[in-house]
């Protein structure tokens, strides 16, 4: 018997709504589904199709072609077994076959990248195509749910389906007493429906019983088609949110290959393509897209941070923002991403997380407000838009007063040393954030290294933006120019006191320098991120002995480890329930992210010298690994490190895009 490949695909739509599956087409997680729309972009993500049962009767014989886990442990049916081919490119695309038929069936999910609307609007198509001796039957039975993304469907005599038949269509939204769910329909270009609901119990989830999390589902259906085919003809099935629209136009086959040549056509004038380009570059500038959506909230673009679970949050955006949007030249998307944040600054905080309309933004990050300012200079050293960086010349003012005068959760620079400190009970403000029962896991409170080198880098761009802002028409020459030689003077200073953190017993940088003046001599990743911003404050000697050791107990195939694997706080496999999944998460859990500051820290220290990674393993992992065309959020810090977390996540898929393409 064929094993089962769990291997995942993923589309999006540029609203946050996305599809997913697997290879073998068994559902293994909640968030695997056909139709998972972001209602309120991108928001409100909920399962409206799940998947598509299909059974083909072809000379009297009928061939389930789907594929389930069940409860009772039992996979049924094993269509899987009948798959000859997955492929991914342009569309998820699977094959199935015996000697005298073939079944062919593809899915897209139209981008959308604006306000939807009746005419543009979530929806995704699906279209079968058969090629046989003989004239066959194609059954196609539609499961359906109406729920949040994170959780599953219980079967429950309050929730009904009501339909609405059509020509060609029907109409479908949940009722509970007083709740209403999603308008939403079902169209097709043949075939004659059939209405039969029914209840499908106990489908089980296997990812889900891996993360210790809750693995049953309840999927209903409303009724299913029933095509004759002739031995070569196509169908075509949209799913589409919203309500009854007598001005749609009946859908037509060439729907499906005309959204395929649309999203190719927009994909080539997004990043410029042309014939020289590459198919593996093409294919990491289309995963880095998957992440750009809009936000209704602000009105304006934003990053989803990895799929399936995360929403945007404002330092992964900055982070990826310089793979995803300056390598790329997006400068527009760019900007864009730098303005909204820009204008949610408060407290001299940027927010790291954005709610939805009526909420307020979430501020519980030291290290975001220091990218922002980071971010912003790599924007302009790439644009030189002169104009854009006085417009949010104010907000630098607005980050680097807050941190001067004290800020939320006790951030503020210490007067002794000109170094940024933090002290709050109960947060994690750094990227090592993971929290297990209200404490986090890596506290950091105190003068954590990374941030400590970003405040430094901040100093040296505002230093040198004062000094411009003093040449142009219009702006006070006196007072510019003194706030540069203050912002250079303080620079200094921060980078004398730095050398607190240098640790010679291990030629490595102390984690943290806590609250009671404790240094941390744990070997992070933390350090290197210290050598790669813009603006560095280490000498080049301790440089090369901070990567040499980095090379030596964190650097892997797949990126950084987050500890060094002697330390006894070290976790090799980031597995099991939520909490110990958190525990393992900052303590040696690889992340691949961190390899694009390993590479851009020695290529500043140890410019003879290559840079000693091998892309191919990361490479062979985004086309044939985990979600195949993209990048996992993590890997375990013990060989063979195995993919974890997000299938799909935005810094990893970034900073590919921002080294390894001067390679292709």
């Amino acid at each position: 018997m064929k094993n089962l490949d769990d291997r995942e695909w993923l589309l999006t739509n540029g609203l946050g709504s996305f599809a997913s599956g697997t290879v073998t087409d068994a559902r293994t997680r909640t968030y695997h589904g056909w139709l998972i729309a972001a209602l309120n972009p991108p928001s409100q993500r909920t399962l409206l199709l799940s998947h598509i049962e299909a059974s083909l009767e072809v000379a009297g014989k009928v061939i389930a072609l789907g594929t389930n886990y069940w409860g009772n442990n039992v996979i049924e049916p094993k269509g899987f077994q009948l798959l000859h081919r997955f492929e991914i490119d342009p569309v998820p695309t699977w094959i199935w076959q015996e000697d005298h038929w073939q079944l062919t069936r593809q899915i897209i999910m139209p981008h959308v990248g604006t306000v939807p609307s009746q005419s543009n609007t979530n929806r995704v198509l699906i279209q079968y195509c058969y090629k046989g001796e003989l004239p066959a039957t194609l059954r196609l039975r539609f499961m359906i749910a109406d729920r949040d993304f994170h959780h599953q469907q219980q079967a429950d005599p309050n929730l009904q389906f009501s339909q609405l038949l059509g020509q060609q269509q029907v109409f479908l939204q949940a009722l509970r007493p007083g709740w209403v769910g999603t308008p939403w329909q079902l169209r097709w270009t043949a075939g004659e429906y059939q209405h039969d609901p029914v209840w499908y119990w106990n489908y089980r989830l296997p990812e889900e019983t891996n993360r210790g999390l809750s693995d049953r589902e309840d999927l209903y259906s409303p009724g299913y088609l029933t095509i004759h085919l002739d031995t070569e003809s196509c169908l075509t099935i949209e799913a589409r949110v919203g309500f009854p629209n007598s001005a749609l136009p009946a859908l037509q086959n060439t729907d499906f290959t005309d959204a395929v040549q649309l999203e190719q056509q927009r994909l080539a004038q997004t990043f410029n393509f042309d014939s020289s380009t590459s198919t593996q570059l093409r294919q990491l500038l289309r995963a880095g897209d998957q992440f750009v959506v809009y936000r209704a909230s602000i009105a304006g673009p934003t990053v989803i941070a990895g799929y399936h679970w995360f929403n945007d949050w404002g330092r992964d955006t900055l982070i990826a923002l310089p793979g995803l949007a300056l390598t790329t030249q997006r400068f527009d998307l760019a900007k864009g991403l730098l303005q909204t944040f820009g204008r949610y600054c408060r407290h001299g905080l940027i927010p790291n997380t954005f709610p939805d309309i009526g909420a307020e933004p979430s501020y519980n990050s030291i290290d975001a407000a220091l990218l922002w300012i980071e971010t912003l200079g790599l924007y302009f050293e790439a644009t030189q838009d002169w104009d854009f960086l006085v417009e949010e010349y104010a907000v630098v003012q607005q980050i680097y007063k807050a941190f001067m005068t004290g800020t939320k959760f006790n951030i503020q620079v210490d007067a002794a040393d000109g170094l940024v400190s933090w002290d709050a009970p109960g947060v994690a403000l750094t990227w090592m954030d993971a929290i297990v029962r209200g404490q986090p896991v890596t506290p950091r409170r105190g003068k954590p290294v990374e941030i400590n080198a970003l405040w430094y880098s901040a100093l040296c761009w505002a230093s040198t933006w004062a000094e411009r802002l003093s040449q142009e028409d219009g702006f006070e020459q006196a007072r510019l120019l003194n706030q540069a030689r203050r912002y250079q003077q303080q620079a200094e200073q921060v980078k004398d006191s730095m050398q607190k953190f240098w640790n010679p017993t291990k030629g490595y940088l102390y984690d943290t320098i806590e609250p009671d003046d404790r240094r941390n001599p744990q070997i992070r990743p933390n350090a290197v991120l210290a050598l790669s911003f813009h603006h560095s404050a280490f000498p080049s000697h301790q440089g090369r002995q901070i990567l040499e050791v980095a090379r030596a107990k964190l650097l892997t195939p797949y990126g950084l480890r987050s500890l060094a694997p002697e330390d006894v706080q070290y976790v090799g496999k980031c597995i099991g329930d939520a909490e110990h999944r958190d525990r393992a998460y900052h303590q040696g859990t690889v992340w691949s992210w961190l390899i694009g500051s390993f590479i851009r820290a020695w290529q500043r220290y140890n410019l003879e010298e290559p840079v000693p990674f091998d892309w191919q393993p990361l490479l062979e992992h985004f086309h044939a690994q985990a979600c195949i065309g993209s990048i996992s959020e993590i890997f375990d810090g013990d060989a063979p490190h195995t993919p974890r977390g997000a299938i799909a996540q935005a810094w990893s898929v970034a900073e590919v895009i921002r080294h390894v393409t001067v390679l292709l």
